[in-house]
């Protein structure tokens, strides 16, 4: 219904009659400001509930200017404005990494994959080439390896894991330190448990367990805590670098997870947690354009030095809002599945004797939230197995109870992975957050069923659709570097749970639906960061981060995900990535599929 021209402002009332005379008014409607970047001719979800759908939109300044059709958009196009034509491509807000750890990733990089290798015997191959080319006295460094992905068993072993005869023999004057692909355990040779001082005789830490051989020698296998003196004497060589190349290779590993990950569509980067000096660095660094957004957790080294510095620690939008640091984690309650560290309520369907570990004591993880709840920071906790789960959940619940305010803090449970079906709709009603990693299902699920049975694997084991149909919020990340930092493999997985190249499926039942996938690497996870009103959608004013696909992921057949690509990556405004070809490409134009997944939790 018109408004009455009683009801008009005066100016409006001016405007009013002069059009109804049809006369001209100078400045009216007003110019629009010419926009930095244009995109059009695209397929846009921009999961805004008042517009879902757009053909194109304008960015000036950089954020969102408006959202429409070719032609209304057309209007915001000047002189130097940049313009996309993308063909009907695919276009999302920017992917979030809801969980990652940003300077492993780039270290990583710099390491040998050993996963790669089909077996142990390539692993020490690969030991050997290395150590051909670095100096006595060098550490020899790889990542990636898992006993239960390789094409056969070793002999001998110790439940799956080799002796160290054939790695020692390959590496007599060079330590070397091969980590899990979980991160939850390493393989060390002789010369790196001497410089860790560990024995035959070395006792288990409390969090952690030392593998030995029927006679019991130390087969070089250490699970969480009984990993720290190797990875600690790593450091004391680093540390005795010249300070020129520490900085180089700090320097270096940023570089190369920064690349990684804009690369591959991550506008946003949650890393689960650093100290206060590396934070002070980090912040340093966004201080110098780092075009990536980081929210960090302050990582725990001692539950005193938490107490002291905490608060001081509170940064907010620093960097035009690239660079914030408001919540406690990765703290670890237990370890990983892959190391039979996870900590269940039952034992191990293969391992009867063993039920996981609890890593860091609950007595300390409650110090450290309530550290964090007086502070008003989120906390982010490790949880794998069901028991650790329900511990985490019980000592959230109780501080809830203790300090209601606490509920506002978005706190979450880092993987969530193995639930008691009774503690499923807990998430929901203590409003705790469930920071998953779909690509972990997938990578896990040979694994699954010999290590906890069918039927707790059918009813707890990686759960996405049974939490969000109770309520809970569901996030999406991958751990990088357990898994590559790719979104769409990972993407893959929580629509289809299918693994061993498509041949077989995890339990159908918990596959999400595209939109629900979608929203967990956006919306959801910006939320989870406290960034909901700036990021996870396409609407007018907010910030500008916005991926490029070449498919839609929202509509495609699921096998033609893996044929998708990031074509280009904008943050505020700015294209930080484009593949190459990216103009030329074409809506229909598909792209080999991607390799096999390979890591595991």
């Amino acid at each position: 219904m018109k408004p009455s021209i009683a009801l008009l402002p005066f100016a409006g009332l001016v405007v009013a009659t002069a059009l109804a005379a049809g006369a001209p008014i100078a400045g009216f409607p007003p110019a629009l400001q010419p926009a930095d970047l244009v995109l059009r001719d695209a397929t846009i979800a921009t999961l805004d509930p008042s517009q879902p759908e757009a053909q194109a939109l304008a960015i000036r300044d950089g954020k969102i200017e408006a959202v429409g059709d070719d032609a209304g958009i057309a209007h915001y196009i000047g002189r130097r404005t940049r313009v996309l034509d993308l063909h009907g491509a695919f276009v999302t807000p920017g992917f979030i990494e809801g969980h990652g750890h940003l300077l492993q990733t780039g270290e990583s990089l710099m390491q040998i994959n050993v996963g790669k290798a089909a077996n142990w015997d390539g692993v020490v191959a690969m030991v050997k080439a290395a150590v051909a080319k670095a100096r006595p006295g060098e550490w020899i460094v790889g990542f990636g390896w898992l006993e239960s992905k390789w094409n056969r068993v070793p002999q001998p072993n110790v439940l799956g894991l080799p002796l160290p005869a054939s790695l020692d023999a390959v590496s007599p004057d060079n330590p070397v330190l091969l980590t899990t692909a979980s991160y939850h355990g390493l393989y060390a040779n002789a010369l790196a448990l001497k410089l860790a001082g560990i024995t035959d005789k070395t006792p288990d830490p409390v969090g952690g367990s030392i593998v030995h051989d029927a006679q019991g020698h130390v087969i070089g296998m250490l699970r969480d805590t009984a990993a720290d003196p190797v990875y600690a004497a790593y450091q004391k060589y680093l540390a005795n670098l010249p300070p020129a190349e520490q900085e180089a290779r700090r320097e270096r590993a940023l570089q190369l997870a920064v690349h990684n990950e804009i690369s591959k569509g991550i506008t946003t980067f949650v890393d689960q947690g650093e100290d206060f000096q590396t934070i002070d660095w980090l912040k340093q660094q966004a201080a110098k354009s780092l075009p990536l957004r980081l929210y960090v957790y302050v990582g725990v080294l001692d539950v005193a030095s938490l107490d002291k510095n905490l608060a001081k620690y509170r940064i907010i939008g620093y960097a035009n809002n690239h660079f914030t640091v408001r919540g406690v984690g990765e703290d670890v309650s237990d370890g990983a599945l892959g190391t039979r560290s996870a900590w269940f309520l039952k034992p191990y369907s293969d391992a009867p004797g063993i039920t996981g570990k609890n890593v860091t004591p609950m007595a300390t993880l409650t110090q450290i939230a309530k550290i964090a709840a007086r502070d008003r920071f989120q906390v982010a906790i490790h949880a794998i197995g069901d028991r650790a789960n329900r511990e985490v959940l019980d000592m959230y619940q109780k501080i809830f109870e203790q300090d209601p305010a606490a509920h506002a803090l978005r706190w979450r449970i880092e993987h969530a992975q193995h639930l008691n079906p009774a503690d499923i709709p807990r998430f929901a009603q203590l409003g705790v957050i469930a920071s998953m990693q779909s690509i972990h299902a997938c990578s896990d699920a040979p694994m699954v069923i010999p290590r906890i049975g069918e039927k707790r694997a059918e009813e707890g084991a990686y759960v996405w659709h049974k939490l969000i149909a109770s309520g809970a919020m569901v996030l999406e990340g991958t751990d990088t570097p357990v898994e590559d930092t790719n979104p769409i493999p990972n993407f893959y997985c929580g629509v289809t749970r299918a693994y061993d190249h498509g041949r077989k499926t995890f339990f159908p039942a918990e596959v999400k639906t595209p939109m629900q996938e979608l929203k967990s690497y956006t919306w959801n996870n910006a939320y989870a960061i406290f960034e909901d009103h700036e990021l996870g959608s396409l609407a007018v004013g907010k910030l500008a981060d916005i991926d490029v696909f070449s498919g839609d992921l929202l509509t495609m057949p699921s096998e033609d995900i893996l044929r998708t690509r990031v074509l280009y990556t904008i943050i505020g405004g700015k294209v930080v990535y484009q593949r190459p070809g990216a103009e030329q490409w074409r809506s229909g134009e598909l792209f080999k599929p991607m390799p096999e997944f390979d890591h595991a939790e």
